[in-house]
C-alpha cells in the first residue's frame, strides 16, 4: 500500500494528461536540444524554438517541478538528466507519440473493450502510420528506445553460433544490428512492412531486409524474435501471427519474445498502464504468465521459460 496522502496520489494521477502533453510540446519544439550546451533564458529559448515566451516559461516551470528541466534562476532553465533523455534513445519520439496520436486515442478510451483509435481517426493505427510517413519515421525511432537493454536480454539465450535470426516486425533493424554485434556467428533477417523507415546500408552484410506481412508469411530461419509485437494485438490476431511463424519454422526452430509479463498483486508496474494504451490503440494487451502460456500453445509453440522481458518457446 502507498504511504502517500490519498489527495496527493489522486492529484498526481489527475494531472498526468497535462504532463504528457507538456512533454510532447517541449520535445517537438526541441527545447532539450536547444539547452544541450547549457542554461538559457526563456526569452532566448523562445526565439530559438519559435514559442511564446510566457507560455514556454509556464511549461518549463511545471516540468521542472517534477525534475524535468531545472530553473537555475528566475526565467533561466537548463536540462536535467531526465530532460536530456529526450534528446536521444527514442524518448523524444515517444513524447511526440504519447502527447499526439496516442493522446487523442486515450481521450476516447472507455469500458467497451473496443479500441478508440479507429473511431477517432477513421482507420486503424497501422494504416494511419502507412499514410503518414513522418509519423511512421517517429514511430520507428521510438521503437529504438531501450534497445541496449533489450539486446542485453538475449544474454540468457544459448546461441548455436551459425543461426539465422528472423526479427519479425523488426522495424529499422536496430535490435538485430545490436544482437549481431554481440554474436558474430549469427546472420539476420529484418522482416517488416515496406513503409518501414530504414537505412539498409546500416544493416551491414550479415542482415537482409525482407518486406511482407506477418499475417501472410515470414522467411525461414532458425530463431524468430518478436520484440514488443504481440502486445499490439488481441488474442485472435496474436495467435494468427504465431501460426504464420509456426508454418514457416523448421521443427527445431525457437521463438524469442521480448515482452512484459504482468505481475499479480498491487505492486506498481508500467505494464499495467501500458496495457490500457494497447487497448486504446488496437485492442491489444499486456499479458500475465498464464495468458502467455495459453497464447503460445494456441499458436503452436511450447513455452520453455516465461520471464519478464524474455519469453522462450520451441515448436510443438
Amino acid at each position: 500500500m502507498s504511504t502517500r496522502a490519498p489527495e496527493s496520489l489522486l492529484w498526481d494521477l489527475l494531472r498526468g494528461a497535462l504532463a504528457t502533453r507538456a512533454l510532447a510540446i517541449v520535445a517537438d519544439l526541441r527545447v532539450p536540444e536547444a539547452l544541450a550546451e547549457g542554461p538559457k533564458s526563456v526569452e532566448e529559448l523562445a526565439r530559438e524554438v519559435g514559442a511564446d515566451p510566457d507560455t514556454l516559461h509556464r511549461l518549463l516551470r511545471a516540468l521542472a517541478s517534477d525534475d524535468v528541466f531545472f530553473e537555475e534562476e528566475p526565467g533561466v532553465f537548463r536540462n536535467t538528466d531526465a530532460s536530456d533523455q529526450l534528446r536521444h534513445s527514442g524518448w523524444g519520439a515517444f513524447a511526440h507519440l504519447f502527447g499526439g496520436a496516442f493522446y487523442r486515442a486515450v481521450d476516447g478510451l472507455d469500458a467497451s473493450g473496443r479500441p478508440a483509435f479507429p473511431e477517432i481517426y477513421d482507420t486503424d493505427f497501422w494504416s494511419w502510420l502507412a499514410a503518414h510517413p513522418d509519423e511512421r519515421a517517429v514511430f520507428d525511432r521510438a521503437m529504438e528506445q531501450g534497445k541496449e537493454q533489450r539486446v542485453e536480454r538475449f544474454d540468457g539465450v544459448e546461441w548455436r553460433g551459425n543461426e539465422t535470426v528472423v526479427d519479425v516486425g523488426g522495424g529499422n533493424g536496430s535490435l538485430l544490428v545490436g544482437l549481431l554485434q554481440r554474436e558474430p556467428g549469427l546472420r539476420g533477417i529484418v522482416f517488416d512492412l515496406p513503409e518501414t523507415v530504414r537505412d539498409e546500408e546500416a544493416l551491414g552484410d550479415r542482415i537482409e531486409f525482407v518486406e511482407g506481412s506477418f499475417f501472410e508469411s515470414v522467411p525461414q530461419g532458425d530463431v524468430y524474435v518478436l520484440s514488443t509485437i504481440l502486445h499490439d494485438w488481441d488474442d485472435g490476431r496474436a495467435t494468427a501471427i504465431l501460426r504464420t511463424i509456426r508454418a514457416a519454422a523448421q521443427p527445431d526452430a525457437r521463438l524469442l519474445l521480448l515482452e512484459a509479463v504482468v505481475p499479480s498483486g498491487n505492486e506498481p508496474d508500467g505494464a499495467k498502464w501500458l496495457d490500457l494504451m494497447m487497448l486504446a490503440l488496437f485492442a491489444g494487451r499486456e499479458r500475465d504468465e498464464a495468458q502467455w502460456r495459453a497464447l503460445l500453445e494456441a499458436g503452436g509453440f511450447e513455452p520453455i521459460s516465461i520471464e519478464d522481458g524474455l519469453i522462450q518457446a520451441r515448436c510443438r
